[in-house]
């Protein structure tokens, strides 16, 4: 057998899994993301059988749906029809109730244990205090050096293969090559977490993947190796296809009719915009751009209503591909669309006269970090643990109980602490291999440019605030898949000062107005601000900001107070004390579910701010603006569909999956995390790693279901010719619309915004009002 067959064979067994991204960058993406090429049936299909779960939502929500009127009983009987299944809908129901699933086997369940074991163990990244030996050499490599120290029952050959190649050949030898890709597939699929973080690793080359190379191939030698031994048949014949395609179909026409459902009363809303939220020829007093994440639709109705105030929807990275130089955690984050290679690096720098400050909290770090690592040594080493336990003790004690009595104090305390964002400005450079150099003011300018560009500005404010969202909350290993997708789960705060940082420069100005014939006057300034989206409190970076405008940001905070008031006791569904609730919850550590993050996601609208301005969209709806008259060659709206409609498609998908298979796709309870190799979660001691969202995030108790798992609709804002146009020249956006993992409708201005929807056999046909008198209805008005 050749070595590169091998290869093509295990790649192609692969893409049953996609990425489980580390704790601290945990992006929400596409878990079958190597299935995009083909239709979403299909590829539920192909996964369920290869991961042996149900990929559909289960009988209990769409049970839940129907009786609710989520799913129309129109919507549900045509789509019955178009799939020729006979049965009334009570009778789908309980064919659906009835269960598919098989026990996973005792030998297959030792098997994955002993697999995590291994794995948990190689791929360690500094949480371990004694750390695997013979890493450098490889996963195959380093397994094979220490077998013979391994207890236990199973009986491995005295000689194993040399390298993971001659394994694969020496344990295949007695199956035929059109099985290889099955066997693969099935070992592959067995353990998808720690499957989806070795595909991270390899696809990203990490500092740790160059320091400690394990690929699948590695793993599946070890792993077939092991079942060997075990004497266990590589191939399960007794997988079968557990789903039956009457029960495939069934499912795929309740979820299209209660997308449909969705999709009309959506319609139906924006159909109704009122012509008076028309923008008017007044320059507002201020302008926020937020980022286009659910939780910004909620905020931006608020600061509207507060003032005279107008706010823009833009992918939360600003349009900058950087990776940040964390210096509190010592690490390189991506903070832009894990799509988009990184083209510069940005750093913190001393802003003038602020040298002092810079170089004290330099100092200060470096002195947390040894105390950390000082404290983590006496805690770890034998000779001192016990004593330092036993001496710790009452001071240990007396933290946890400041943490559990006063989280909400303790929270306030840290708050009022000057953060180094007023003191140090970002400097950034070329993310060049052979020579990293600063980026000079010309592409600086284009990079405000195509902020210009994508939102369709116009007039300018005398105050423009960039708000990038973060999430603050304790004790949470997942705290990173609240923060911005766009910045690849950092916060946005460092793209949006950087921005900002832009846009104030006198140099980039000049460029503006003669390169672009932009002009920003003197009485115009950048803010940068960061959204904290668990206490809805926008914190503006204003230490630079002149006298002529001190007054207007004055004001600007007094109602952003006002502003998160109201918006916490909407979102939190009270009618007092909302702030305190809402701070109590981002530092109480005992807290699973400190906010809903992007739960309940299912829509992305992409227009003018007019289209969705007197309409509450009930945190459902992704808005980006954009204003089709300014985009003559529709360039605007191609780099809108490539970018950030890619990634809410993965962001929706991660949550999909994440509700329908909790425990295979999600994150299982957090009730039994335990973090491993600092990178990662396991239910107890050990198994799978979670590659997905917890239960608490998707789920409004143990049973009942919060996040509706529809696929993304896109509403865009065009005329329909230029929305043809793109899907042509990009074949992978088409792909993705007509594999239907996302639905997309057209909202055409040049045709009386007469909604077109894209189907792969028919392409484009008129939608109907046959909805317009059920709007949306929403749990919380403004």
């Amino acid at each position: 057998m050749k070595v590169s067959t091998f290869k093509e064979q295990i790649e192609q067994a692969s893409k049953v899994i996609g990425h489980t991204w580390p704790l601290y960058s945990f992006v929400t993406s596409n878990p079958l993301s190597g299935y995009e090429d083909i239709a979403f049936a299909k590829a539920i299909q192909k996964a369920q059988k290869a991961l042996q779960a149900n990929l559909y939502p289960d009988y209990q929500m769409l049970s839940k749906a129907y009786d609710q009127g989520l799913i129309e009983t129109a919507e549900l009987e045509a789509q019955l029809r178009e799939h020729h299944i006979t049965l009334s809908p009570t009778e789908c129901l309980d064919l659906l109730s009835k269960p598919h699933t098989r026990k996973k086997s005792k030998k297959i369940a030792q098997l994955d244990q002993q697999m995590s074991k291994w794995l948990a163990a190689f791929m360690d990244e500094g949480l371990a205090e004694w750390s695997m030996p013979f890493r450098e050499k490889g996963f195959y490599q380093a397994w094979k050096k220490l077998l013979p120290y391994e207890k236990g029952s199973i009986q491995y050959p005295k000689e194993l293969p040399q390298t993971s190649e001659e394994a694969l050949e020496s344990v295949l030898a007695f199956y035929n090559v059109e099985d290889y890709e099955q066997i693969f597939s099935q070992h592959l699929a067995a353990l998808p977490g720690w499957t989806g973080y070795i595909n991270h690793r390899n696809h990203y080359q990490t500092e740790w993947q160059q320091a400690y190379p394990i690929t699948n191939q590695d793993y599946l030698a070890v792993r077939l190796l092991t079942a060997q031994a075990m004497q266990m048949p590589l191939l399960n014949t007794n997988v079968g296809e557990v789903y039956t395609d009457q029960w495939h179909a069934v499912n795929l026409a309740f979820l299209k009719a209660w997308e449909h459902s969705y999709q009309n009363k959506l319609v139906a809303t924006l159909q109704e915009s009122d012509s008076d939220s028309k923008p008017e020829a007044k320059t507002p007093d201020a302008q926020f751009v937020f980022c286009i994440d659910t939780r910004s639709e909620q905020i931006r109705r608020h600061i509207e209503a507060a003032g005279d105030y107008e706010t823009f929807g833009y992918a939360g990275f600003f349009g900058i591909a950087m990776d940040y130089q964390d210096e509190e955690q010592g690490i390189n984050r991506k903070s832009c669309p894990p799509i988009v290679p990184s083209a510069y690096t940005v750093r913190e720098t001393a802003r003038p006269q602020q040298s002092e400050k810079f170089e004290k909290r330099k100092k200060s770090l470096e002195r947390t970090g040894f105390h950390k690592y000082f404290l983590t040594r006496m805690k770890n080493m034998l000779p001192s643990a016990f004593g330092f336990v036993e001496g710790a003790g009452a001071l240990y004690g007396g933290a946890l109980l400041g943490r559990t009595a006063l989280p909400r104090t303790l929270y306030k305390k840290k708050q009022q602490q000057e953060t180094h964002e007023h003191f140090c400005d970002t400097a950034m450079v070329t993310n060049d291999k052979d020579h990293q150099h600063p980026v000079d003011t010309l592409e600086k300018a284009k990079i405000l440019k195509g902020a210009f560009e994508l939102m369709g500005w116009a007039d300018l404010a005398p105050v423009i605030i960039l708000a990038g969202h973060g999430s603050h909350t304790a004790n949470n290993p997942f705290g990173s898949s609240l923060d911005c997708g766009a910045c690849a789960a950092s916060p946005g705060r460092n793209n949006a000062r950087l921005l900002a940082q832009i846009g104030n420069d006198p140099a980039v100005r000049n460029v503006m107005d003669l390169e672009f014939d932009i002009q920003i006057t003197d009485k115009t300034i950048f803010i940068a601000a960061e959204h904290n989206t668990t206490t809805d409190e926008i914190i503006l970076f204003d230490s630079h900001v002149p006298e002529t405008h001190k007054n207007d940001v004055s004001q600007i905070k007094a109602d952003l107070k006002i502003v998160q008031e109201n918006a916490t006791k909407s979102r939190l569904k009270v009618n007092a004390n909302a702030t305190t609730l809402a701070e109590t919850k981002a530092n109480d550590w005992s807290e699973t579910r400190p906010e809903w993050g992007l739960a309940k996601n299912a829509g992305f609208i992409i227009g003018h701010r007019s289209l969705t301005k007197s309409h509450n969209l009930d945190g459902r709806c992704f808005l980006h603006s954009y204003n089709w008259e300014q985009d003559e060659t529709g360039a605007a709206l191609e780099t809108i569909m490539q970018g950030p409609m890619t990634v809410t498609q993965w962001i929706n998908n991660h949550y999909y999956f994440s509700t329908v298979s909790n425990k295979k796709l999600g994150g299982g309870t957090k009730v039994f995390h335990n973090v491993t190799g600092h990178y990662g979660v396991v239910e107890g001691n050990g198994g799978d790693l979670k590659m997905g969202l917890p239960l608490e995030s998707v789920n409004a108790t143990d049973q009942d279901n919060y996040h509706e798992p529809l696929r993304l609709s896109v509403i865009i804002q065009s005329p329909l010719e230029r929305v043809e146009k793109i899907l042509a020249n990009n074949e992978r956006l088409k792909g993705l619309i007509e594999n239907q993992w996302i639905h997309l409708l057209v909202m055409d201005p040049s045709k009386n915004d007469s909604l077109f929807k894209y189907d792969a056999i028919t392409n484009w046909f008129k939608m109907t009002n046959q909805y317009a008198n059920q709007k949306m209805e929403v749990s919380v008005p403004i």
